[in-house]
């Protein structure tokens, strides 16, 4: 998503889509029509007719066992209703979560019916389906309010009916509906005719029509802003056509423009792999690209060849991994959260990393798969839900008990920074973690002490601009983990309100620059925009260190800032991090200059130090600066769930005050374990 708009609509172009020219178009180019699959053979979960597949004895237990107890709770309860009311709040007080709250309440539902359906064939499953498909059909919009343009083009605070929006809601509903009738046809026939064609025609009207007719939706990619929901919405778009289109031309004519759309995300996917949108945000961008072209694969029969593997895609199915801290614990960048929820759709990482060949990720995504745990969750969505459910691979998955190989590359150096690299693991606990990884594309360092292990210190850095997808204004920030455990942190994100993608983004505290780990000079935060960004980026490495240096400067315009040089760096010899700020500003300008520096846990200071009793019981960590000029504390207080939920009741930040150092200084700060 665009940091600064979640929809903007352009003219439409004189001509039709034009393909990226991509490796995903160019093998789809030379497949005919005849190539895919009919509906009915081309998703890859067989039907519930297959009962060899959905006997339950086949099934996970404790995933089918959850789902059962928790769809015969609600049976006969009132349907979760989308109101009206919930949908103007958006365009009222900027409240979004309210109505989403109840759509999701609905598709879950509306899952698990469909699961029980499909083990059992009871009339009671498949008439909770048909209430729940008939429901969908006949709610005003899939669209989620934040999304709509119906104030913009109509001033109307409630959806338009003659003109759907195709959002991100409106593709899952389409993917869900597709995924019930490629389940249930045949029972859905006997038991309520007439649903599958209802199906049908709203999928039609809603989706698949707007569309192919609208050629100026931005999420296309047409602009050359490729974002996450690229991926996300064709892939949605994709299980529509297949399962539900039958007419040959119009079916092969929507996956052509599919192939189209997805290829653009493909080419615009950086040869390393990073998504500047953070770890959070490749489950449902990312990750949605692999899953299309898989199912792409399926569809055709296997003639794509298993899909085209670029180099790009290789490394982007290792981004979760290279970003994970430790334990529950992932590297916060843009609006991902630091500790993100653990049910993620593992399924899915897990296939992508057997069919590329990469062991760590393999590994990684096996690690989830704890004892007593559900192979998925509704929430995943329904896709996700039955293919996990009928992969034996991943059933039988199980976390690694002894080292897994992964790939080895240079280490980054100043003069030739390294793509991510993954070194021979030592540890079995989490034999992922590579000692260094360098993403040259987002300008994103992590460090640790060793391969295969979260003990110690781990140092991440961050370069980039200010202008990247779901943007916190955060040039030059650092994070130091111990033992896994974030301690000088990235805040994360609020929950999602009007003002978080409009004008207003940067008046939300955890955007800004002040809530970072980064200088505010002479009481100027960083802009934001693209223009805004580190310059004269280097990293270098050895067995005994691994470090980043870059200047500031260009992201404080406003500040008269000549030269702002951060040397950040993890000392594996002595245990240590060090970071070092030395600045020239104008000689102009009397406002503080102090450098800020976010914690959490419990903190208590001194003279020229501060000292941090981490979270989960890591440990305490150091902090120690040279000179050591005065320094203040603010404590935040967190009443939003995200991300109380994350570093409870409060973070605070410490506050360095360098104005006594001049318009030329150096600060060193010292970071350790305290034992």
């Amino acid at each position: 998503m665009s940091s600064t708009s979640e929809h903007r609509n352009g003219p439409l172009p004189a001509a039709g889509p034009a393909a990226a020219g991509g490796p995903v178009a160019a093998a789809w180019a030379g497949l005919g029509p005849a190539a895919l699959l009919p509906p009915g053979r081309c998703l890859p979960v067989p039907p519930a007719t297959d009962r060899a597949t959905w006997d339950p004895a086949a099934l996970d237990p404790v995933t089918l066992g959850g789902l059962r107890d928790r769809a015969a709770a609600e049976l006969g309860t009132p349907w979760p209703v989308p109101l009206a009311s919930g949908f103007a709040r958006y365009f009222r007080d900027g409240d979004r979560d309210t109505y989403e709250q109840v759509i999701w309440a609905r598709r879950d539902r509306v899952s698990r019916a469909a699961v029980l359906a499909a083990v059992t064939l009871e009339p009671r499953w498949l008439d909770e389906v048909v209430d729940g498909v008939v429901l969908w059909c006949e709610q005003s919009t899939w669209c989620w309010p934040a999304h709509d343009d119906t104030f913009t083009r109509h001033g109307s605070v409630l959806p338009e009916v003659t003109t759907p929006y195709l959002d991100l809601g409106a593709g899952e509903v389409a993917a869900q509906l597709a995924w019930i009738d490629h389940l249930l046809g045949a029972q859905l026939d006997e038991r309520a005719p007439g649903v599958r064609s209802r199906i049908r025609y709203e999928v039609e009207r809603r989706v698949l029509r707007p569309f192919r007719e609208r050629r100026d939706w931005h999420w296309l990619g047409l602009d050359g802003d490729v974002h996450n929901w690229n991926p996300w919405i064709h892939g949605n778009l994709l299980v529509a056509v297949l399962g539900l289109v039958t007419d040959p031309p119009l079916r092969t004519a929507l996956t052509r423009l599919i192939v189209d759309g997805l290829d653009r995300y493909v080419v615009a996917l950086p040869p390393d792999g990073a998504i500047d949108e953070g770890y959070a945000y490749w489950w449902n961008g990312a990750g949605r690209l692999l899953e299309a072209l898989d199912l792409l694969d399926h569809a055709s029969g296997g003639a794509l060849g298993g899909a085209p593997v670029t180099a790009s895609l290789r490394e982007t199915v290792a981004f979760p991994y290279r970003m994970h801290l430790g334990g529950p614990w992932y590297l916060s960048l843009a609006d991902s959260p630091a500790r993100p929820s653990s049910e993620q759709p593992w399924r899915a990482l897990h296939r992508e990393a057997r069919r590329v060949g990469d062991p760590a990720a393999l590994a990684h995504a096996a690690a989830q798969r704890r004892p007593g745990s559900p192979v998925a969750q509704e929430s995943d969505g329904l896709g996700r839900l039955l293919s996990a459910l009928t992969d034996p691979s991943w059933a039988a998955a199980a976390a690694p008990t002894s080292p897994a190989p992964a790939p080895a590359a240079p280490a980054p150096t100043a003069s030739t920074p390294a793509a991510p690299t993954a070194a021979a693991p030592t540890s079995a606990a989490e034999p992922w973690l590579a000692r260094d990884v360098w993403w040259p594309s987002t300008e994103v360092l992590v460090a640790r002490m060793a391969t295969g292990s979260s003990a110690g210190l781990t140092l991440a850095v961050k370069g980039g601009h200010n202008g990247e997808h779901h943007n916190h204004n955060d040039v030059g920030s650092v994070v130091v983990a111990l033992h896994g455990v974030p301690v000088l942190i990235d805040p994360g994100r609020p929950t999602y309100t009007a003002a978080t993608f409009g004008a207003g983004r940067y008046d939300v505290w955890a955007m800004q620059s002040s809530w970072h780990n980064v200088p505010e000079i002479r009481g100027v935060a960083q802009a934001a925009g693209r223009e805004h960004a580190a310059r004269g980026v280097t990293t270098s490495s050895s067995d005994a260190y691994t470090q980043m240096f870059l200047d500031l400067a260009d992201a404080y315009p406003a500040a008269g800032v000549r030269t702002w040089h951060r040397i950040a760096r993890l000392d594996r010899a002595a245990g240590v991090v060090t970071v070092r700020d030395q600045w020239e500003l104008a000689p102009a300008g009397r406002a503080p200059t102090r450098i800020h520096l976010v914690l959490a846990g419990a903190v208590r200071t001194g003279a020229g130090y501060a000292e941090v009793t981490a979270l989960d019981g890591a440990g305490v960590l150091r902090l120690a600066w040279s000179p050591p000029v005065p320094s203040a504390t603010t404590v935040r207080e967190l009443d939003d769930p995200l991300l109380s939920s994350v570093w409870g009741d409060h973070v605070t930040r410490l506050e360095i005050d360098v104005s006594g150092l001049g318009p030329i200084g150096t600060l060193d700060l010292t970071v350790k374990e305290q034992r």
